[in-house]
């Protein structure tokens, strides 16, 4: 029998549950325990939710045939491992917290087995003259066909039967599990589904809290079962419900979607219902804004009034004949995240249900097997591209393919504790946000009664919590004659430059239904003042192109505010979340032209970039 102390205490927690189920809105349910639910995050972790290694078909033809799974892990967690292109001894500059290895689950592991002799596969027919090709010399044409057959929904039945398919997943799930070490590091279980139509991005990464036991009653689902992401999110809830697996999805590369991934009609063409939207967001709570293939905030085409709209783009789509990035990629309003939130609020104003409301993380999807986001320590993409003579070469048809790639992106996670439950909370919350590598700690808290002095306070945090909600948050209900205050503070990476400025990104509906948008400078470094034109001055640029050094002798280490919205609209549906701004510091093409002894201005990149933090948004509605 409980003791009556007992029984209060779980009544207390039962009541704080409530009470915070209120205070968030609602949303999907939580992964992990109540404890971990009541804890206030006091910690943020880093981490990357999308990398490639050896496993994916892709990334074995481009040239990482050794770098597996372990590999991945080894090298996250800092130690030194040998670079499958080059062999040379490479090391992560600060390791990571957490890591999904999400390798496609289109012919996962096949290529990798195959030419290691896997008689399971070489037994086969396809098997047999794929290594035939192989050894004739003809590597690139078994890339052609055997990428081109993935992106056209076309497995080779004899290499893609379940037998092998669940070999290779229990290989990953192991290795996987050996990684994980609660506390220390964090190895989630995860996948990518690969859909492409028309050379168009939808591409998901996939991942779970739970451990081996759980994901060895499934088989990962792909694009050859189906390119729709409605049936991805059928069979995510059918297994969940099957196995008790607890996913989430990740949409990433909405900049080469075709204007496919905050459309404002489903995969047959329909307009986005209610019930669309209610499904989409409980898979789809958070989205990769920044990676290797180019940043997908914002373009100046849809956003022509900000200065800092043009940060890497990356205007490579796919010919979906060719399998080269040679296509020039359109700028659509569904391929970028600003304009997919300001759909959402679009949709939720017609149907009641926003289906573009996510949070926003950074990640790599590097194929080298290594999670490269440090501009002087960048591996690339492909481990091809990972020398600066390959990074100009010519590679997927395209000129310099390897020098269009950005060093980008990290994830970071706001949670008690740095284990597969509390992580996968944060997801689930939103409370995460994305630096494109430097490890910018951010801090976004919305409120009706922050005052200026709350900024300059020790608890910061906890005077947030308190009087507000973090990001990936909602406000409702503006007490009268009250416009929302949001409690800011951002901090310099520790290694890494200082801060130029903070901005607040605002989009709301208009009283015609019309999306707007506007950018507020809300903090900034070195005493600057706006100008007589509102403009804030260019902060300087302290870059040796000659050496590749910046200094700190510009900008702020920490940059903190109270802001409250000029502008505000009690009516008005809208959602605001940070960008945070560095000083300029050195691209990585500005490192292998110093090393080539090449004139920066052939690398056709700028020499110097402001790398950046966006937070995940704080939504308004009425």
């Amino acid at each position: 029998m409980k003791s009556p102390a007992n029984v209060l205490l779980l009544l207390c927690a039962l009541f704080s549950l409530l009470a915070l189920a209120c205070k968030s809105g609602g949303g999907p349910p939580a992964y992990s325990s109540a404890a971990t639910v009541l804890a206030e995050p006091s910690q943020v972790f880093w981490g990357d939710t999308h990398l490639h290694t050896s496993y994916s078909p892709d990334a074995y033809f481009f040239g990482n045939e050794t770098a597996d799974p372990d590999t991945a892990y080894r090298y996250a967690k800092g130690f030194p491992v040998v670079h499958p292109y080059h062999r040379a001894k490479i090391q992560i500059g600060t390791p990571l917290d957490f890591l999904v290895v999400a390798d496609h689950a289109e012919m996962m592991g096949v290529p990798f087995r195959l030419f290691r002799g896997d008689q399971t596969l070489t037994k086969t027919k396809s098997g047999r003259r794929f290594i035939k090709m192989m050894e004739a010399g003809k590597g690139q044409e078994i890339f052609i066909e055997f990428v081109g057959a993935i992106n056209a929904g076309k497995p080779y039945d004899d290499l893609n039967g379940d037998e092998i398919r669940r070999s290779v997943w229990s290989d990953m799930v192991g290795i996987t599990e050996r990684h994980n070490s609660p506390g220390e590091f964090t190895s989630f279980i995860g996948w990518e589904w690969t859909s492409t139509p028309g050379g168009k991005n939808l591409h998901r990464v996939v991942f779970m809290p739970e451990g081996g036991d759980v994901a060895s009653k499934f088989i990962p689902y792909s694009s050859f079962d189906s390119a729709k992401p409605e049936d991805l999110w059928t069979w995510l809830d059918e297994t969940s419900s099957r196995t008790g697996a607890t996913f989430t999805a990740i949409p990433h590369n909405a900049n080469i979607s075709g204007g496919l991934m905050f459309n404002d009609v489903d995969s047959e063409g329909r307009p986005i219902t209610a019930e669309y939207a209610r499904t989409r967001m409980k898979w789809e709570q958070v989205i990769e804004v920044t990676q290797i293939k180019g940043d997908s905030e914002t373009d100046p085409i849809l956003s022509p009034n900000d200065e800092f709209a043009a940060f890497e783009p990356f205007s490579h789509a796919i010919d979906a004949e060719t399998l080269g990035e040679g296509v020039k990629a359109s700028v659509e309003a569904g391929d970028f995240a600003r304009s997919g939130l300001l759909r959402g609020l679009q949709v939720e104003a017609e149907v009641g249900v926003n289906p573009y409301k996510f949070g926003m993380i950074g990640s790599t999807d590097s194929h080298t097997g290594m999670s490269s986001a440090e501009e002087d320590n960048f591996h690339g993409k492909t481990a091809f591209d990972s020398t600066p003579e390959n990074r100009f070469d010519t590679f997927l048809g395209v000129k310099g393919f390897g020098a269009d790639m950005s060093a980008s992106g990290m994830a970071a996670v706001w949670a008690e504790a740095n284990e597969r439950g509390a992580l996968f909370d944060a997801f689930r919350r939103k409370e995460v946000y994305a630096t494109t590598g430097p490890r910018i700690r951010v801090r976004l808290f919305g409120g009706w009664g922050f005052s200026a002095k709350d900024a300059k306070k020790k608890d910061l945090a906890q005077i947030g919590y308190a009087n507000g909600v973090p990001m990936g948050g909602d406000l409702t209900e503006a007490p009268e004659g009250k416009a929302p205050r949001f409690l800011v503070y951002a901090v310099k990476d520790p290694v890494g430059a200082n801060l130029d400025r903070i901005q607040m990104v605002k989009g709301w509906l208009d009283e015609n239904g019309d999306a707007q948008e506007k950018i507020y400078d809300i903090a900034w470094s070195d005493g600057r003042m706006i100008g007589s034109d509102g403009e804030l001055r260019p902060v300087g640029n302290t870059v040796d192109v000659s050496t590749g050094t910046y200094s700190n002798a510009i900008g702020d280490p920490q940059l903190s505010v109270v802001w409250q919205d000029p502008d505000f609209n009690p009516d008005a549906r809208a959602f605001y979340y940070l960008r945070v701004l560095q000083i300029p510091t050195p691209r990585h093409t500005l490192y292998d032209a110093i090393a080539l002894e090449m004139d920066p201005e052939q690398t056709g990149h700028p020499s110097t970039i402001q790398e950046r933090a966006y937070s995940s948004p704080i939504w308004y509605t009425p």
